[in-house]
């Protein structure tokens, strides 16, 4: 009889220290590339401001078509009193970036499988938006003097960019789509999926308020948003959905895998050729029995 033991499954690599600096080290790298490419979007747009401003005026003939919301309709009651506007700015200068890193943070220590799902999701949502921002670049409604939308930022503080011509560090001429809709809605969807409960749903209160900022404070036309939350839609579409179970159906080879194996009883000895016959006797049988001695 074969004694030999298994093996024991070799120790994951990722199990070591030495794994979790590889697995940081590897989303710093991806952080960072994503940034480079930003930067390389604002210089290949640099000189184009013209056909940014008149991609704006298209935009805003366009909802118009489309008998969208005007934006000036959002902006007006902030402007009524200096706090409003000032808190919608502070939204849109201070939530946006450190609210996702939040998220991912706390998804990479808790459940790592959704944080790999949702990484992936906002690296392909990105990299569409910077292919978007280069094709297509669009003026913001607070740029196209057509909408007759207020720079808040510049206005009432506080501002997040500088002159469009002169600032190096954003690309002011990438409105569409809009990363600020599409990374709030990636964390909304994120927090609703790992948590529980009723209350879960409030994570959606981000996105809404998110959009509500970005067109009240003149950085962004409705279309924005709307585009960039078709573009995440499409790519968790396309994703593997987090705790997918990949296991192949049962057929009929692996259920005779599955089989278990039935080890026959001993035999006694001398009983290799016999064999008990669970019938009832009969009377045939009776007559070839030996008579009884009286």
């Amino acid at each position: 009889m074969d004694t030999t033991q298994p093996a024991p499954p070799p120790v994951a690599v990722d199990a070591r220290p030495t794994g979790a600096v590889r697995r940081a080290v590897r989303e710093l790298t991806l952080v960072a590339a994503l940034f480079l490419a930003y930067k390389a979007g604002r210089v290949l747009v640099a000189g184009r401001s013209g056909t940014a401003r008149a991609n704006g005026e298209r935009i805003w003939w366009l909802e118009r078509l489309l008998h969208l919301p005007d934006e000036a309709a959002v902006q007006a009651p902030l402007l009524v009193h200096e706090l409003p506007v000032r808190l919608a700015n502070c939204y849109y200068a201070y939530v946006h970036f450190p609210a996702t890193v939040l998220c991912l943070v706390w998804l990479y220590l808790r459940h790592p499988v959704h944080y790999r799902w949702m990484r992936r999701a906002l690296a392909v949502l990105t990299a569409a938006a910077l292919a978007l921002h280069v094709l297509v670049p669009l003026a913001p409604p607070r740029m196209t003097a057509l909408t007759g939308l207020v720079d808040t930022g510049s206005r009432y503080g506080p501002a997040v960019y500088g002159p469009p011509d002169t600032d190096t560090l954003s690309n002011q001429y990438a409105a569409m789509p809009s990363l600020h809709v599409g990374w709030a809605v990636a964390v909304a969807v994120a927090l609703v999926t790992v948590t529980s409960g009723r209350w879960r749903w409030l994570w959606l209160a981000h996105p809404v308020l998110t959009l509500l900022v970005v067109v009240g404070t003149g950085n962004h036309y409705w279309l924005d948003g709307i585009v960039a939350v078709t573009l995440l839609g499409v790519i968790l579409a396309g994703l593997p959905r987090p705790g997918a179970s990949r296991r192949r159906p049962a057929g009929p080879e692996s259920a005779a895998r599955l089989r278990p194996h039935v080890v026959p009883a001993p035999r006694r000895p001398g009983s290799a050729g016999r064999r008990r016959s669970p019938r009832t006797p009969s009377a045939a049988d009776g007559r070839l029995r030996p008579p009884r001695r009286g």
